[in-house]
């Protein structure tokens, strides 16, 4: 950048895949046993331990404020599942805003974290709390750890051009209903009223897990 111009500041959501890229070229050389690592296109890392592969991931949920609990453990699950594992352990870092946090707050995200959990047959194996600087809402990141046999896992190289994709239910689910939930106000008199509800309700029916119809 040469003096006196501005700063490019990055837009909102994921970083550009450049710049995504040109991050990935620095990372240290990987242990022999990881057997898929930090990569575009894919949402798990596999490690080899040995009579099993061990397949772990992270994600955050920054944009629901609704239900966030449900979002964080389904949204890493799914990413477990759909390399063949089955997801057993959850960790969650809960970064709460100050001055906007009361205990109830922080106790209705946790039930909706251990709820969650119980339905999928996941174990909450830890995480860390905070009440931080710098935020206007709360902010979960989520990892996700499964098990997977070596001969079940599922790797894009085995996917080709001219395969036929089997859809088990409808298309933009989660995203659909976040939109429904965290925007409904500006989505009141655009869009049908029984049309928006019904949205609202894709979190809980059909659901945004995939961890059955993976499995």
């Amino acid at each position: 950048m040469r003096r006196g111009q501005p700063k490019k500041f990055l837009p909102v959501g994921k970083l550009p895949l450049e710049h995504l890229r040109s991050l990935l070229r620095h990372l240290p050389k990987h242990d022999p046993r990881l057997l898929i690592g930090p990569q575009i296109g894919e949402d798990a890392a596999v490690i080899d331990a040995g009579d099993r592969y061990l397949v772990v991931t992270t994600d955050p949920i920054t944009f629901a404020t609704d239900h966030i609990g449900r979002y964080a453990v389904h949204v890493n699950a799914n990413d477990v599942a759909v390399l063949g594992a089955r997801p057993l352990w959850f960790f969650v870092v809960m970064l709460l805003p100050e001055s906007r946090t009361t205990p109830e707050l922080a106790e209705t995200i946790m039930a909706d974290v251990r709820t969650t959990c119980e339905e999928l047959g996941v174990t909450l194996g830890g995480g860390h709390t905070e009440i931080t600087q710098g935020l206007d809402r709360p902010i979960l990141v989520g990892q996700m750890l499964g098990e997977v046999a070596p001969t079940r896992l599922v790797r894009k190289t085995r996917i080709a051009i001219g395969d036929l994709i089997l859809l088990t239910r409808g298309v933009a689910i989660e995203g659909t209903a976040i939109l429904a939930r965290e925007k409904s106000e500006r989505l009141r008199g655009r869009v049908d009223a029984d049309l928006l509800a019904r949205a609202a309700r894709f979190l809980i029916e059909p659901g945004i897990s995939v961890v059955s119809a993976a499995l």
